[in-house]
Formats: structure tokens, sequence, C-alpha cells
């Protein structure tokens, strides 16, 4: 497993274990089988609605001295409807509650966009916040590092103004980005700005999300792109090492120096995911594969559920 180095002293491994959209026994079977095999940076969120689940099986490998907490990094979020300095406290303390940890090892904001819960679970029915101030909820992150709750802060789905701005006004910087990366999509620009201000860029939609996208009804701009897994420089890539296209797409992330968290509930696929560091990619393959980028065209996520 590669590593990469927090600013606050800490590491992060270079791949995790996405949860995003996994609840219930499936979750908690495909939680044993990725520690099993060897796993140990997971990434939740309030919203994801699975944290109690996380929370069970990891104090159960902790309990029965198959891992430690310190070998765990964890990851998780604060809630766009709890997007107010007031509410951080309470949120990254349900977190704990139901992650059954002291503490995280990175707690991000996970949108720049503040909604009022008003007692609705739809974000549809949520209503926007528009006097959400990114600095005072900072400040509240800030908070969180001072009393030991988490251990670094970052932020989630954030642009670069966005970004700057925090980086210009904090007493703690922002060590981890989360936003969305992939073939179709490399936001290099990002990736640079990142790199300079030592920020871990860590991807999320890897691998596509073919699933996601077709219960949420999503597409790519660009209709003309095929299945990312599918698509055929990627193919002769994967061919060539012998690898399948999900460990090239994982590999080709890795390589940039950026963390990745796929999320699989097949047991051989979060098996596969975890074997990408025994091959390298040559220039010639990263070189075609820059060539797939589609920029905005190629996004998936739009946050289309929340209004205005």
């Amino acid at each position: 497993m590669e590593f990469y180095k927090l600013q606050s002293g800490g590491r992060m491994p270079a791949l995790g274990y996405g949860t995003f959209l996994a609840t219930g026994i499936e979750l908690e079977q495909s939680l044993n089988i990725a520690l099993e095999t060897g796993y140990r940076f997971f990434d939740t969120a309030i919203g994801y609605n699975n944290e109690p689940v996380i929370g069970k099986v990891l104090n159960e490998w902790i309990s029965a001295g198959k891992v430690t907490r310190e070998e765990l990094f964890i990851i998780t979020k604060l809630p766009c409807f709890g997007n107010r300095p007031e509410e951080v406290d309470t949120y990254i303390k349900q977190s704990l509650k139901d992650l059954q940890l002291d503490y995280v090892d990175m707690y991000l904001i996970h949108l720049p966009i503040g909604l009022f819960k008003n007692g609705k679970t739809l974000y549809s029915d949520m209503e926007l916040d528009n006097s959400t101030d990114h600095l005072n909820i900072w400040k509240k992150m800030e908070d969180q590092v001072v009393n030991g709750r988490a251990k670094s802060i970052g932020l989630s789905n954030f642009n670069i103004k966005q970004i700057q701005r925090i980086l210009d006004n904090c007493k703690i910087r922002p060590e981890g980005l989360q936003n969305e990366n992939h073939l179709y999509m490399q936001s290099p620009e990002v990736v640079r700005f990142c790199k300079l201000n030592d920020i871990i860029l860590i991807s999320y939609s890897t691998l596509g999300m073919k699933s996601f996208r077709e219960l949420a009804g999503l597409s790519w701009k660009n209709k003309q792109l095929p299945e990312m897994l599918e698509n055929d420089v990627l193919v002769k890539v994967a061919k060539k090492h012998g690898k399948t296209t999900a460990q090239v797409l994982l590999r080709f992330l890795n390589q940039k120096k950026i963390a990745v968290i796929p999320k699989s509930v097949t047991p051989d696929r979060i098996v596969e995911n975890f074997q990408i560091f025994d091959f390298k990619l040559d220039t010639e393959d990263l070189d075609a594969l820059r060539s797939e980028d589609n920029g905005e065209d190629g996004r998936i996520v739009y946050f289309s559920m929340i209004k205005k």
C-alpha cells in the first residue's frame, strides 16, 4: 500500500473503500471482505445513512484485536443541512457516536451549499440557505482539530475560488479535497492547484458509477461517450498489462498522486480494486488515457436535486 503524507503529521492510504449508496447487511458483508482484503481507509458521510453499520463492523474488528484504531483512516463529512457554524459540533459528535470512534482522521465539509432541513429527508424538499458562510464554518472545522475530534480537515465538491478563499483566511489549512475526478473529467487545473497547495485530491466516481447513474437517470453531457469501463483506449491499455479496466482507471489516478475510494459490494471486485500496485502505466499509456478527458461534458454529478 502507498501512503500520502498529511501536513498534520499523519498519512492517508492512497487507496480506500467508498461506501456511498451502501447500507445494511450488504454493506456489513462488504466491509468485512474489504478489511480481510487489507483496506484500512474508509470513506463515509452522514448523508450516506450508513455510519452505524460502519461503526458496528469497525468496533467488532478493533475489539477482536484484528485491527487497531491507529491502522485505520476514517473520513466522514459535515452534511450540507448542517452548513452553519453552530451545527458543526452537533454533526461531528453524531458521526463519532454512530462510528463508535473518539476521532475521525479527516472531517470534510461535504458541499459548499447550505440547506435548511426543516424536518425533511429528501434534499429536493429542503430549502436553500443563502446565508452560508464558508469562513465561519471553517473556523468551527478548525476547532474540531484543536479539540481532538478530527486529526485533519478538508473540503468536498468545492471549486478553486472557494478553496483559495479558505486558504487565504485559515489557521489550519485544508488537507484533503474530495471531488469528482475520472477518465472523462480529469480536472487538470484542480489537480495542479491541489499539488501547489499540498492538498490531497481524493477522487469519487472514479469508475463511472454506472449503477448510480442508472438509478438516478444521469448521463454525461456528451452522449457519444461509451460506458467508462468499456472505453476502447482503456480496454487496450488493460489488455497490455493483463489487468481489468477498473484496475487501470484506479492506477491512472494513483500515478497522478490522487487518492481513490472505489465502491463495490461484489467480493471479487473489492479484491481486484485493491490490486493496483503491482504494475505501472508508462508514458504512452498515460498520454492515451489523458486524451479521453471531456472536461465538464464528462461530469456525472450535478446536484440538480437541490433547488436553485
